[in-house]
């Protein structure tokens, strides 16, 4: 199974970015606002036998994190140069230290499970479109898109998801975990 951890934007920041975003670009492949996410970890491909203890390591992490507020604010590009651009995103604003504590403790869990995770800083983003062969120029879209700024809302879960590949791509929760203050209100 191919699967990643992130935290999910409600349903109205999504619809809210979603038509602040209006036209979309051609020579950009944008991701269908149902599947925006903030990855936490990508744990690529991960046999079915080590999806339960994954999920409770996971479980544990989550547990040991607060509820926080996040933001969607901003754009940018993978690389940073928008003329040169691979991808498109939005960026986070609100209590970003908590949510790289909580993407580091999910790498951790991922570990520990035996996944071999990708060792690099946490950049968190959410990204809203990647180029359709190489890169495209993006600066219109970031300069538009950079003085976007969404309604905060308080981050209390985070989700497994199940990634499938193909015509089309298809996100299939594996399990929705809360957060420490949410799991006590539960």
């Amino acid at each position: 199974m191919r699967l990643f951890v992130a935290v999910m934007p409600p349903p109205a920041e999504v619809a809210v970015l979603d038509g602040f975003v209006g036209a979309r670009a051609p020579e950009l492949r944008w991701v269908p606002p149902h599947q925006w996410h903030v990855t936490l970890v990508f744990c690529g491909e991960v046999p079915e036998t080590v999806v339960p203890e994954l999920t409770e390591r996971l479980r544990r992490a989550a547990a040991r994190t607060e509820a926080f507020p996040l933001q969607l604010a901003g754009a940018g590009t993978f690389p940073h140069q928008a003329a040169r651009a691979r991808a498109l995103w939005t960026g986070l604003q609100g209590d970003v230290a908590t949510l790289t504590r909580l993407a580091q403790r999910c790498a951790a869990a991922a570990r520990r499970s035996g996944i071999d995770v990708e060792d690099r800083a946490f950049r968190p983003h959410l990204t809203l479109a990647r180029a359709r062969r190489g890169s495209v120029d993006a600066r219109v879209e970031t300069q538009r898109l950079g003085e976007y700024a969404g309604q905060p809302w308080q981050v209390t879960t985070v989700r497994l998801v199940h990634s499938t590949l193909g015509s089309v791509v298809r996100h299939d929760p594996v399990a929705e975990l809360p957060l420490g203050a949410a799991e006590e209100t539960r």
